[in-house]
């Protein structure tokens, strides 16, 4: 049982699935935006285009009315919902298009920020590794204090100073 519970903690802390879930959030949210607009602006233009007396809409069947009662509702094929409905369906693939575009581009930046932080690093070592190779007394003798490592700060600025010069 444990096995199983870790495992399903392993499954729900991985990235993707936090990502697919934000990504349900924001595109259930942008839905609902969109669907608001093209209903409320967008649909009541469409259907006010004079097609005919009855905008974009053919009525297969009119209603049927008795005394004021409606006996049988008309049957209308509402030509400006389907309309409506594929430019909800295309703003919405649009908009969700340029956040995953966006966060892609972000990804991108931040893997090759990655990428130069390890050369960098790499190159450091490099550096380091020759002037140990030079003096093997340098290994006998005590560890050097911590005064002569270089800080955080320190290492900030010469990865700074790195990518300014490229």
């Amino acid at each position: 049982m444990k096995k199983i519970l870790k495992e399903f903690k392993d499954f729900i802390s991985r990235g993707n699935v936090m990502d697919l879930a934000v990504g349900m959030i924001i595109g259930a949210a942008f839905t609902s935006i969109i669907t608001a607009v093209v209903n409320g602006i967008l649909k009541p233009l469409i259907n006010w285009i004079p097609v005919s007396t009855t905008g974009l809409q053919t009525v297969l069947r009119p209603a049927v009315v008795e005394q004021g009662v409606v006996v049988t509702e008309a049957l209308i094929l509402d030509w400006g919902a389907v309309i409506s409905a594929v430019i909800t369906f295309l703003l919405t693939a649009l908009v969700l298009f340029v956040i995953v575009k966006m966060f892609n581009v972000m990804k991108k930046k931040a893997d090759e920020a990655k990428e130069r932080a390890a050369r960098f690093l790499e190159k450091k070592e490099e550096q380091a590794q020759p002037a140990e190779e030079a003096a093997p007394v340098a290994e006998a003798a005590p560890a050097e204090p911590e005064a002569a490592k270089p800080t955080v700060e320190e290492l900030l600025a010469e990865i700074r100073d790195l990518l300014k010069k490229e």
